[in-house]
């Protein structure tokens, strides 16, 4: 368990799914864990669900932290740390901010505080997530070692330059929406044939979590493993000509190049 006094500023979906995960393996203490966020009884409520310490202002989180992680939105980041540039210099400062790399960073904070940028997804709440780490930071090692540490009791961590950062952030970060769609379709369709939709909806989720798993376990091709299920004649076969025949693949890439296309407008 980490020593380190957690702060965070903004408390939407991904800072509790980062918070809930390290709670979840215990690689933090729920005392030890300070947010903010701009409305105060919202922000109780769900401070409440996770047992942490809720203030009314990012001076009070700051003053109780060693690592201050900022997570909230894009387009409200320099507003919110005009006021507490001066505070942050001597934290450890973590962004969760889509969009936020680096060298953006280093326009709004003052100089020499040491910062680094991440991108965790909502999976990280059940210790399942994947974080992207932007390698560029200023961190010195000992900071980044003891961060990576943590990070990856939650997640499996991926350390990209800044060009490589978006494209994985969407493939790890957008997705779980499309997967939690082909859940959703898969118990439509095991409730088509008599399933109840709890059932179908466990074992559509177990098969989705069981065949990541054991691709990176044993990091077969994945047209391997489509290929170890596809009995010559079977019926798999049938099933994987039908979803090529609806532009399963296309719908796919189609979707990642629509993410990327408005994060580029």
């Amino acid at each position: 368990m980490t020593n380190w006094n957690l702060g965070v500023i903004g408390f939407g979906n991904i800072a509790q799914a980062l918070i809930g995960g390290l709670l979840k393996v215990q690689a933090v203490d729920s005392d030890k864990v300070h947010v903010c966020a701009a409305h105060y009884d919202k922000l109780c409520r769900n401070a409440e669900k996770f047992q942490v310490h809720p203030y009314q202002t990012a001076e009070e989180v700051i003053e109780k932290s060693d690592v201050v992680i900022l997570a909230v939105k894009p387009y409200q980041m320099e507003k919110v740390v005009a006021p507490i540039k001066g505070l942050l210099k001597d934290k450890l400062v973590v962004s969760v901010a889509s969009g936020w790399m680096f060298d953006r960073f280093e326009t709004i904070l003052e100089a020499n505080t040491h910062h680094i940028t991440i991108s965790p997804n909502t999976p990280t709440a059940v210790a399942e997530g994947i974080i992207i780490v932007q390698d560029k930071h200023s961190l010195t090692d000992f900071e980044f070692e003891l961060l990576i540490e943590l990070l990856k009791k939650t997640a499996l961590v991926e350390v990209l330059d800044a060009e490589h950062m978006s494209i994985a952030g969407t493939l790890s970060g957008a997705t779980p929406a499309y997967a939690a769609m082909f859940i959703e379709a898969l118990g439509d369709a095991g409730v088509k044939h008599g399933l109840t939709r709890a059932s179908a909806y466990r074992l559509a989720s177990q098969m989705l979590a069981g065949t990541g798993k054991l691709y990176l376990e044993h990091q077969d091709h994945p047209g391997a493993m489509k290929d170890a299920v596809c009995s010559p004649g079977g019926i798999t076969i049938v099933g994987v000509e039908a979803l090529e025949q609806n532009g399963f693949r296309y719908a796919v890439m189609s979707a990642i190049d629509a993410c990327q296309n408005k994060k580029q407008q």
